[in-house]
């Protein structure tokens, strides 16, 4: 199934477009009036050089436009009476990546000066009529081309400027989305799960005050409400969190680990090597990494130590984080809400993390995010 000219790679087109050019002045050179040997080598290989500089239209097309230039002046010196084919290629190409300027004042001396070497090589002897309509022809010729990519540029323009609004509306209808679940979250369960925490509290202490033997099915809705309580603030934090809020990342792992020592974890915190610009994304990811870290450790470690390293290299960040808890090599970890959530941050990214016991003991966190693709 053929997938037309489009489907071509743009390489290819390229080649295709400048041989094509370039067979096109040769064929019209040849066909008409022969100057001399020596000239007439030089003319053809004017033409040749002319068709074949377009292959580089795209990547440099103020050089293509200058070198196009030349060889249209050259082989009308050399006694070719060929239009400047190549040159308006070069000119629309070069208009279509705004050099508007350069190809205005390129033209103006290209049209001066294709008169003179014409003159010179004994063409256009006809007449001054045929010379003033001949010169009018190709001002007409310039402009439409320029004119051509001037349009073609303004096009892709508004085209991705379109394309940005779209992605803006998107972004922004998807932020509304995301606060009026957090608002109907709140509305909806918060209070309940309030009354059921309170409830269930006040129940466990009511019975221990008198003596009781509290149940076990009380103490699981303690918990339960408790935890409860912990993931749907966390959901509503995270359902909140957009672009309007300041981004936390690796400036604020300082108040992290002094809001731990605040609730008795011995936390150090190591930073090595040298600090670089990272994309906010990765900034973020530490932050997340090492609240999420922490607050495990304090939650369900029984941990006396913990300690948070980060290594900025210049291709990637490492960030460590190991506890001294109760956590058994032998022992699998239960992949909680907040490790997938970090595991689903790194990987967005990227990144590899690593979540599982160590061997001496405790619970060790790593996690290393690419920065030099993104940045």
């Amino acid at each position: 199934m053929s997938t037309g000219w489009s489907g071509v790679p743009a390489g290819v087109r390229d080649w295709a477009i400048a041989v094509g050019v370039a067979a096109t002045l040769l064929v019209t050179g040849l066909s008409g009036r022969h100057p001399g040997t020596g000239p007439a080598l030089l003319g053809c290989t004017l033409l040749a050089a002319g068709g074949l500089a377009l292959v580089r239209r795209r990547r440099t097309p103020v050089p293509v436009v200058a070198a196009t230039g030349l060889c249209a002046v050259g082989y009308q010196a050399a006694g070719f009476d060929v239009p400047a084919v190549a040159f308006l290629f070069a000119v629309y190409a070069a208009v279509r990546e705004g050099h508007r300027t350069v190809t205005v004042v390129a033209s103006v001396a290209v049209l001066a000066t294709l008169p003179l070497a014409a003159l010179a090589s004994g063409l256009h002897d006809t007449g001054e009529a045929f010379a003033q309509a001949r010169g009018a022809l190709e001002i007409a010729w310039l402009v439409a081309a320029g004119a051509a990519g001037e349009a073609l540029r303004q096009a892709e323009r508004r085209a991705d400027e379109a394309e940005r609004t779209r992605e803006e509306t998107a972004r922004r209808r998807a932020d509304e989305e995301r606060l009026h679940i957090a608002r109907e979250l709140h509305d909806s369960l918060t209070h309940q799960i309030s009354i059921i925490k309170v409830q269930s509290e006040v129940a466990v202490h009511v019975a221990r005050r008198r003596g009781e033997q509290v149940s076990e099915a009380l103490l699981a809705i303690q918990a339960a409400g408790r935890e409860a309580t912990r993931e749907l603030r966390a959901t509503l934090g995270a359902l909140r969190d957009d672009e309007t809020t300041p981004p936390r990342g690796l400036d604020d792992v300082p108040e992290l680990v002094e809001r731990a020592r605040s609730i008795g974890l011995d936390t150090t915190l190591t930073i090595e090597g040298r600090r670089h610009d990272v994309p906010a994304a990765v900034d973020r990811t530490v932050y997340r990494i090492v609240q999420e870290s922490l607050t495990n450790i304090a939650r369900h470690a029984d941990a006396a130590t913990a300690s948070v390293r980060i290594n900025c290299r210049p291709d990637a960040l490492a960030i460590r984080i190991d506890d001294d808890g109760k956590a058994a090599p032998d022992t699998a970890p239960t992949p909680g809400v907040g490790l997938l959530g970090m595991r689903e941050r790194v990987t967005a990214l990227g990144g590899r993390l690593r979540a599982e016991p160590r061997g001496q003991g405790g619970f060790t966190v790593q996690a290393e995010l690419p920065v030099d693709q993104m940045s």
